[in-house]
């Protein structure tokens, strides 16, 4: 290369789900948040959205000796701020800024907004003002630091290579704020899926067979969408580098936001919790009796440890991840009969639950007692499909969908289904267990999305050495086709089904075929297929995906210095 890259002293990153655990954006940037952290050594900044007044925030840790000048002087400018870590591998730096006052100025900054960049908020509603203020706050924290260090003289107009990153369109009125304030600074913005795409599928809509169809401005007045989307869609526009998560939704952001992408950024992972090989059989063997106890508890069983263990998680969206396909592929396989083994399929995602179950937690408090013996009990519980209570029993789609086929999870049925309502965060009251302790013990997991920009938890099971099935709609699907150079097959660690809008009878037989052709593996077959899964995880660690973020900074920099020297 004849230009050398420009790399950035400073960045600073933005998102609602710093420092708050709410969807997959947490789990991009604080397992991201290391290797930056290693390269650049406190100089990246996590700027998010303070909900802590009461109560500590369980991801954050204060500390204010940290750039104490600067924190006087942000109060000083009415600036309500914490400074200290984010409780994540690297600990890197994190501001929590309250948004709360801006409310007041909402109409003047949407006019500004509106006046500059043309972004309609007039239809706002929901969460859009609450994620617009913190924007805005978001930008003026990254301003007022901006200033102070010029005015320490620590940092030059020319000279100092500052970075902007915003994720997703909650964050982008601090971009455009920033694209218009202080235009020495390089913005990104990154969209993890886009809005109106989302909007598309969730509501039923064929979206990639007609996605050039579609005006994403029309859609978005059709869906009640047009502030969301006028915002991403400005801002993907204005900013120095725009950016997607895979290829799938680079398609949508060129169709939906009328922007090609600058760049696609790959979502890594870092596997610093996988256990080590010492830690892991017994972490393996765990996990599998706790799920085994747990199902002969709900289903009056003796089930060994043969069994199969298959599971999906996830977000619960019915349809976007596939659970509908999920327990379609489950009933077909009750009627299966290349199937060798009995299977137990955990759906686990957090539903509308009520508590635990009190008959459930008794049988398993009972069962902890007598350890010598396998098996105490010879009848079901009522409801043999469900761990938890649901406020919404009569209208849950999961319960609602095993009722319709009249899935019930009888004694002589070799498959069961049962319905794990809730985060796994350690104290659900029946798992007590992670996700990531729980994980491990499954033979195969399965995620057959319909919309999934990337896919994190398909690439969490492998780096578990679980196998998994997902789909080529799956930006994570699509990446490992092009890493193995044909479509993925068991043997390879993920099985990769073609899906399209209308081929969901299809894709649920896949599921089932794929599941029979499991049981039926050796047990050297089976430790292959492992083994393959764990190396295909080695090549989505972050080390191997930070490469297209420094791309990312070089385009925005660039574009930034050409501002600045016009």
């Amino acid at each position: 290369m004849a230009n050398k890259r420009l790399t950035p002293d400073f960045i600073f990153e933005s998102s609602w789900e710093v420092c708050n655990k709410v969807g997959g954006i947490y789990t991009v940037l604080s397992t991201r948040a290391k290797t930056l952290q290693e390269a650049l050594r406190d100089k990246i900044i996590f700027i998010g959205p303070d909900f802590w007044k009461e109560q500590e925030s369980p991801y954050f840790r204060e500390e204010t000796s940290l750039f104490a000048d600067w924190q006087w002087e942000a109060k000083e400018q009415g600036l309500k701020v914490r400074v200290g870590r984010w409780t994540v591998p690297g600990e890197p730096i994190a501001i929590l800024v309250d948004f709360n006052p801006y409310f007041e100025k909402k109409n003047e900054i949407y006019g500004w907004l509106w006046e500059n960049y043309g972004v309609d908020s007039l239809h706002a509603y929901g969460d859009y003002d609450e994620a617009s203020m913190f924007s805005y706050a978001a930008a003026l924290v990254v301003e007022s630091f901006y200033q102070w260090k010029k005015e320490n003289g620590e940092w030059t107009e020319k000279g100092t290579k500052v970075i902007y990153h915003a994720n997703e369109w909650m964050c982008g009125l601090g971009a455009l704020y920033l694209n218009n304030h202080l235009p020495q600074i390089g913005t990104i913005f990154t969209t993890h899926a886009t809005s109106i795409g989302r909007s598309i599928a969730g509501n039923q809509k064929p979206l990639y067979d007609y996605l050039f169809a579609y005006n994403g401005d029309q859609m978005a007045g059709e869906l009640n969408m047009q502030s969301k989307h006028s915002i991403e869609k400005q801002t993907a526009h204005y900013v120095d580098c725009f950016t997607t998560v895979s290829d799938i939704t680079a398609k949508e952001c060129v169709e939906l936001l009328d922007k090609p992408v600058d760049v696609v950024l790959p979502n890594g992972f870092d596997n610093s919790f996988v256990p080590s090989a010492a830690k892991f059989a017994r972490k393996r063997k765990a996990a599998r009796r706790k799920m085994l106890d747990i199902a002969n508890a709900l289903l009056g069983e003796d089930l060994d440890d043969d069994t199969l263990l298959i599971s999906t998680s996830g977000r619960y969206e019915f349809r976007n991840k596939g659970i509908d396909v999920f327990v379609e592929a489950m009933n077909r396989l009750l009627r299966d009969r290349d199937l060798k083994k009995k299977v137990v399929a955990f759906i686990e995602v957090p539903g509308w639950v009520g508590e635990p179950r009190k008959d459930l937690q008794e049988r398993l408090a009972q069962s902890s007692k007598f350890k010598a013996q396998s098996s105490k009990f010879n009848e079901p519980l009522d409801v043999p499909q469900l761990t938890h209570w649901l406020h919404n029993m009569s209208h849950d789609n999961v319960l609602g969908m095993m009722k319709y086929y009249d899935m019930h999870n009888r004694k002589d049925e070799n498959v069961k289904v049962i319905f794990l309502p809730c985060y796994l965060d350690g104290n659900d009251g029946i798992v007590n267990m992670t996700y990531y302790d729980i994980v491990l013990g499954n033979d195969l997991c399965i995620y057959p999305s319909y919309y999934e920009p990337w896919g994190y938890t398909p690439l969490e099971a492998i780096a578990f050495k679980v196998p998994c099935i997902t789909t080529d709609l799956a930006g994570f699907g699509l990446w490992a086709n092009t890493v193995f150079g044909h479509e993925g097959q068991l043997e390879d660690g993920v099985k990769v089904i073609h899906r399209t809008d209308y081929n969901y009878s299809e894709v649920a037989d896949a599921i089932k075929d794929t599941v029979a052709d499991f049981s039926n593996m050796t047990q050297k077959q089976i430790e292959t297929c492992r083994k393959h899964a764990e190396a295909l995880s080695k090549k989505a660690l972050w080390s191997e995906f930070i490469e297209y973020y420094y791309e990312a900074y070089d385009i925005a920099l660039r574009k930034a210095k050409a501002r600045i020297e016009k």
